[in-house]
């Protein structure tokens, strides 16, 4: 039987492992990607976005956490779920919207569409669509940096199917060897479009996979966003100081199918409501709540307040205008910003 201290202990407030004012940064930044994303799911149903659309439910503590272990000036790429990363760097949502639906005012002028979401004035070097093809260009994003001594460093986002790729081997290879400030990061949901893991390969702990190139690789919970930040701000101190690359393995599940056109079939529902019970943004409400850090009531508020920059941005992207046909013939070609390239 416990004893009464035993029985204080247990009902001890969580020891707060960061500020209040990150608890709550985090609350309401993974809150804005659920309702942008559960809102973009209604509005996919409605036909008002079209093309592909590969929402990020459930990954968003994988997001907010590497936000707030960076720092101004590092860069971000990922992989065509790539709503949620410039969600969470502070890119407009209503510029966000608006290249959901194809318009002008989009952050790609309408021509990405939801595949290929950029911001560069936040880091953010974009979703590409062509699976794994992001890997090599974030260790050479990296590079570029290292070149041009600006202290920042490149975190390569890509999903559990992307690993199997040569691009990947050869990307980590070329990053370990030069000693790039790269983070690499697989978002292990637990699917490669349909397909399990354990159903791809006989290597199931994708962590290892960075061991054979001499990489510090490490399993990071991916429904934990204290986790994610700790995991990061680890792997960029030891990038800043000229230590090389850093391999992370995020495990973290998505609620939604790998698109809107994705039936499900390969789980079952009950696998779904089980991930649901490890919910990111539940977890810090509860901490939240727990501390005393803010009130139910304080907490529905911003909810209320995030519904309505949604909200706004569904608005903002309907009353906008599509981009002209011409559109087509611009943005084809840049100058480029790095010396080292030769004209």
């Amino acid at each position: 039987m416990a004893t009464v201290t035993e029985k204080k202990k247990a009902a001890a407030p969580t020891k707060l492992q960061h500020s209040k004012e990150r608890y709550m940064f985090w609350f309401e930044n993974m809150l804005l990607q659920r309702r942008f994303e559960e809102k973009s799911g209604q509005l996919y149903g409605q036909q008002k976005i079209r093309g592909f659309c590969h929402l990020y439910i459930g990954q968003e503590a994988c997001s907010s956490g590497a936000v707030t272990a960076l720092q101004k000036g590092d860069k971000y790429i990922t992989a065509y779920r790539d709503h949620g990363i410039p969600l969470a760097l502070g890119t407009d949502p209503n510029a966000i919207m608006a290249e959901l639906f194809g318009k002008k005012t989009g952050t790609t002028k309408g021509k990405g569409g939801s595949m290929h979401i950029f911001d560069k004035e936040n880091g953010f070097l974009g979703g590409h669509g062509i699976v794994g093809a992001q890997i090599p260009l974030g260790a050479g994003i990296a590079f570029a940096e290292k070149y041009k001594k600006t202290g920042n460093l490149c975190i390569c986002y890509f999903g559990d199917g992307a690993i199997r790729q040569g691009a990947f081997h050869e990307a980590l290879n070329m990053a370990t060897t030069w000693k790039l400030p790269v983070i690499f990061v697989v978002e292990n949901n637990g699917y490669a479009m349909g397909t399990s893991v354990a159903r791809s390969s006989n290597v199931t702990e994708l962590y290892t996979l960075g061991e054979g190139y001499d990489i510090p690789s490490e399993p990071v919970d991916g429904m934990s966003v204290e986790a994610i930040h700790d995991a990061v701000s680890r792997a960029a101190e030891r990038a800043r100081k000229g230590d090389g690359p850093t391999f992370l393995e995020f495990r973290t599940y998505r609620y939604r199918g790998h698109s809107m056109s994705d039936p499900q079939k390969y789980r079952s529902k009950e696998e779904v409501e089980e991930y649901k019970h490890r919910d990111p943004i539940e977890q810090i409400r509860a901490i939240i709540l727990e501390n005393k850090m803010a009130t139910a009531e304080e907490l529905d508020a911003i909810d209320k307040k995030v519904k309505g920059v949604v909200a706004e941005s569904v608005k903002f992207a309907e009353e906008s205008d599509f981009p002209d046909p011409s559109e087509a013939y611009t943005d084809v070609y840049a100058e480029n910003d790095y010396p080292f390239i030769m004209d």
